[in-house]
């Protein structure tokens, strides 16, 4: 049965997934890109890239695993690119240029319409205006069979728990401490919505743990 489903998402010790203050020199907030240095030496990232080489280890087989099956995506604006308010224009294609590693259609939400944008490597982008109950439906629709998977950010799959919506989540917590920033689960009764912890598996890296709903 398809699932919305998060994946290889990336926290540090005091609970928090991105650092504050995100611009195009911090995408991730300041301090959120130690958060992924699990991520970035796996064949998965590497190949990603175009630069090749990397790790076949623990690490890169949660990063294999957060790929398959994936038949749309949910992106928050900001997962999208650090433009604020209406687009001034269309010049702005995304953080990973001609080339995106999502290879289906994305659903990026905004409260501003912009047209879909078609990338290299079957990736598009759709800018939904609706709210994330109309991204979900048509990123479900977009996927068929296949699974959809929320990419972040923080707020993006804050919005998806609190609505009850995720059925499964796959987090890496690194040993980072940012201090400050966008915290992921605060607030949020996981075990009332019925998750529990059904994998766990510690790297230098990064403890990996897998939540499911009974």
């Amino acid at each position: 049965m398809s699932k919305l489903r998060v994946a290889a998402f990336s926290v540090s010790l005091d609970g928090y997934g991105a650092g504050v203050d995100q611009s195009l020199d911090n995408p991730l907030g300041v301090g959120g890109i130690r958060l992924h240095d699990w991520f970035f030496g796996t064949t998965t990232f590497q190949a990603m890239t175009g630069a090749g080489g990397g790790e076949a280890n623990v690490d890169d087989g949660y990063a294999k695993r957060s790929f398959e099956n994936v038949g749309a995506w949910i992106l928050g604006r900001n997962m999208f690119g650090p433009v604020r308010g209406p687009w001034p224009d269309d010049a702005w294609r995304g953080w990973w240029g001609d080339n995106p590693p999502y290879h289906v259609a994305v659903f990026v939400l905004t409260h501003h319409a912009r047209p879909p944008l078609e990338m290299e490597g079957g990736t598009v982008f759709h800018f939904v205006t609706g709210g994330i109950h109309e991204a979900l439906a048509r990123a479900r629709e977009a996927a068929g069979p296949r699974d959809v998977r929320v990419g972040g950010g923080v707020a993006t799959v804050r919005q998806y728990l609190e609505a009850r919506l995720i059925d499964e989540m796959h987090l890496a917590i690194t040993p980072t401490l940012l201090g400050r920033g966008e915290s992921l689960l605060a607030g949020i009764d996981l075990a009332t919505q019925g998750f529990r912890c059904v994998e766990q598996v510690g790297t230098s890296q990064a403890l990996h743990v897998v939540l499911a709903k009974d």
